[in-house]
């Protein structure tokens, strides 16, 4: 079997962590082997960088470089792995979640995001030097599209806030844009889900969308 890999992008109480699970459950009864990692985040160094970028003050090219740095050691030690193993890897953010928080609603380069991408996540996957590099990239990222509003008032009593989650609701404004940018340059990789719905017909979505892809049977 291909490996697959499958990002879930959005606003933090846009409800990804319950539908990666049960998407999870989906693969695994389909007898797949299911490898269920974060951003930044997934190795122990990446980990630590994640404490860094989410809760020390800096400023966004900091920001950038250190979600790119954890980046490389989760590709490395994670992601390329379990894809060569054939196993589906689903992902709790990736780099949409970077030009989308650090490049809009950080106002960081979108041009130098772009440049750092293509140094960290380019790869020749036959191991010819005369062929072009391919970026890792998923080969489905699943947007939950929720307002700044709604989702603030999701979060209002969950948990002590991060340094994002803290941020005015223009921030988060900004990062939906960010987000919409993104999927209209690579909308064949995007499906969009309306998050402001029950958690079933959300789910609903999620499922046809992964469906339609043909990475589950319909």
């Amino acid at each position: 079997m291909n490996g697959l890999f499958i990002s879930f992008e959005g606003i933090d109480g846009a409800g990804k962590s319950t539908h990666i699970e049960r998407l999870a459950n989906a693969f695994k009864a389909q007898g797949r082997e299911v490898t269920l990692t974060r951003e930044p985040g997934g190795t122990p160094l990446a980990e630590q960088l994640r404490k860094m970028v989410l809760n020390d003050p800096m400023d966004a090219m900091t920001e950038a470089l250190l979600v790119f740095a954890a980046r490389r050691d989760h590709i490395n030690q994670v992601i390329l792995p379990a894809l060569a193993r054939g196993e589906v890897l689903l992902c709790d953010r990736f780099t949409d979640a970077t030009f989308a928080y650090q490049g809009a609603g950080r106002g960081f380069d979108w041009q130098v995001l772009t440049e750092l991408e293509a140094w960290v996540q380019g790869r020749d996957p036959q191991g010819d030097p005369s062929q072009a590099k391919q970026l890792v990239q998923p080969d489905l990222t699943i947007w939950f599209d929720l307002s700044a509003n709604i989702a603030a008032q999701r979060l209002a009593s969950a948990r002590v806030p991060d340094k994002f989650e803290s941020q005015p609701l223009a921030f988060f404004e900004k990062v939906a844009a960010g987000y919409a940018r993104r999927m209209a340059a690579d909308p064949a990789r995007f499906a969009r889900i309306n998050a402001d719905q029950t958690p079933e017909a959300v789910w609903q979505d999620v499922d046809q969308a992964v469906r339609h892809k043909g990475l589950l049977p319909c």
